[in-house]
């Protein structure tokens, strides 16, 4: 299987996309697996660049709209689920290819790591005491207790926070420790980067949350908050899903909700780079016309050649 990792507006799903009809003519049948936890919601679509059927370009992708903004789904969740995707499509003899998400996703999915249960109780005091103090307070805690998952975690990422607090107090030690290492759980897997310089990156980026604000975005939210999107536990907290939450409340201006989601975007894609560059088996391209022919040449070599 072939998992292409890169930050937010790297062209990840793009990039999936060349590969797989790169595949076709030598009679690979090669299909997307989404890694990134927000696509699978119904409706989050401008938001979350979620490509259209279109832009699919009769590639079938998998995880996709599989749930309601009402609903949540963990780590371990997701990783159950892309696990048994793959391994139908594999039975198939169809080729996944793994695209999207953040460093964590990705390798919950590829490698080996068990995630410790949950509590109710604590979960719901931890909660109760975010709405309390706020994510800044929870993450200065996390600080102190591991500064290593206080690192690769932003201080706004109240969800993130709140499980490795819950993770440290269920089990005693560290958060850290629960991370995946460099252990492949799944058999023959590629892996390639996608570098983007990071002016470029920093105005693709921009260049994509003013588009989302042109395509509707203010009102997606709008629609979503009448189906529930403050209820759910996961959706809402989502970036750019957030400030507009809080522009609607009054608590931002327009004007300053788009930018907030500019910067907390940029931020995002920066600790994603640190993730990945941790991963010595990334084998990292620039984005150009000859990536998608590299990585495509690579699958085919496993494929039909067994190399």
């Amino acid at each position: 299987m072939l998992a292409i990792n890169g930050q937010t507006a790297s062209g990840k799903t793009a990039m999936a996309v060349a590969v797989a009809r790169l595949l076709e003519p030598d009679g690979i049948r090669a299909e997307i697996v989404n890694a990134d936890s927000m696509l699978v919601y119904r409706g989050m679509d401008i938001g979350t660049a979620k490509p259209t059927l279109a832009e699919r370009c009769g590639v079938p992708h998998h995880l996709v709209d599989i749930m309601e903004v009402t609903e949540g789904a963990t780590v371990a969740d997701f990783q159950a689920l892309a696990r048994a995707t793959i391994a139908e499509l594999r039975a198939a003899g169809v080729v996944p290819i793994l695209a999207g998400g953040s460093a964590l996703y990705v390798h919950a999915i590829l490698d080996e790591i068990d995630f410790p249960g949950t509590d109710a109780a604590l979960r719901a005091r931890l909660e109760a005491e975010l709405e309390e103090i706020g994510p800044a307070a929870l993450h200065e805690r996390l600080t102190a207790l591991d500064p290593q998952a206080a690192a690769g975690i932003l201080p706004g990422n109240a969800r993130r926070t709140v499980r490795a607090l819950e993770v440290i107090e269920l089990t005693g030690g560290r958060y850290t420790s629960t991370l995946p290492g460099w252990n492949y759980a799944l058999g023959d897997v590629l892996q390639f980067g996608l570098e983007v310089p990071r002016d470029l990156l920093d105005a693709r980026i921009e260049a994509r949350v003013r588009q989302m604000w042109a395509d509707g975005f203010v009102e997606e939210v709008r629609e979503l908050v009448d189906r529930g999107l403050r209820e759910g536990r996961t959706a809402w907290r989502a970036l750019g899903y957030r400030q507009v939450l809080a522009f609607l409340d009054g608590e931002l201006t327009e004007a300053e909700a788009l930018q907030a989601t500019i910067a907390g975007t940029r931020r995002f894609s920066r600790k994603q780079m640190g993730w990945f560059r941790r991963d010595p088996r990334i084998v990292w391209l620039p984005v150009d016309d000859d990536a998608a022919a590299t990585m495509a040449s690579a699958v085919r070599g496993r494929v039909l050649l067994g190399s």
